[in-house]
């Protein structure tokens, strides 16, 4: 482990969890914090474990998941630089609802619960950030839950898709940051469902090459968006 202190504080200032803390509060956050390296697949907390850290990740993906009663991983979240996880359960002191695991090789800041409530005692600026930053868990979680109800699964991957381009128009390449396996999951889907969702996004110019996703108009993949969700919304009447 590294101690926290030892981060580029410019790269810290653009993580949204700190953007909101005076310098003196962000310091006195990570004060005593950590920075551990997670191989990928290894496990970062399992559930029911005690609720003793929250965590920042600096570099790599994690996912959040819940094992269902019939074995399979039911995907809560997927994490990545400058995001944070783990806040309501720190704040709770119970345990871990869910699970973490390393989906490819992590730099994760990691924040004892004990370290956090002294800091929010003695400066209440921060209690008031990790609060609305679990309010933006929440609003996430239920868009989540909209998107499993009433959007359709091809609709919901080009909806990804778009979510990682940075471009306004035109063709795209884009690389997918994690297995498909995993995308389906937090997509809500069964693989064979994501595999029939990219067969059907080919008519709209997506082609799926191993992990890269070539784009040949982002305009077009977004009226399709468009037109799905005015068929769900007909349909839903």
């Amino acid at each position: 482990m590294h101690t926290a202190d030892k981060i580029d504080m410019r790269a810290l200032r653009e993580i949204p969890i700190i953007q909101g803390l005076s310098d003196d509060a962000r310091d006195q956050l990570l004060r005593g914090s950590h920075i551990r390296v997670y191989e990928r697949g290894e496990t970062i907390f399992m559930q029911g474990d005690a609720a003793d850290a929250f965590f920042i990740v600096l570099d790599g993906w994690i996912k959040v998941y819940r094992m269902t009663s019939s074995g399979e991983e039911a995907v809560v979240g997927v994490f990545t630089r400058g995001q944070s996880f783990a806040e309501a359960a720190a704040f709770s002191g119970g345990v871990f609802p869910a699970t973490s695991e390393a989906v490819t090789e992590c730099r994760i800041i990691r924040i004892s619960a004990a370290h956090l409530s002294q800091t929010i005692a003695s400066n209440p600026q921060i209690g008031l950030t990790m609060l609305a930053s679990t309010s933006k868990h929440l609003h996430e979680l239920v868009c989540q839950i909209e998107a499993l109800k009433a959007h359709t699964g091809a609709q919901r991957v080009a909806e990804f898709l778009v979510s990682l381009t940075s471009v306004d128009d035109g063709d795209c390449t884009l690389i997918l940051p994690y297995d498909k396996a995993l995308i389906a999951g937090r997509l809500g889907m069964k693989p064979e469902s994501l595999s029939r969702a990219f067969q059907k996004l080919k008519s709209y110019g997506v082609r799926i090459q191993q992990n890269k996703a070539s784009i040949s108009d982002i305009d077009i993949l977004r009226d399709f968006i468009e037109q799905e969700r005015s068929v769900v919304m007909h349909q839903g009447r």
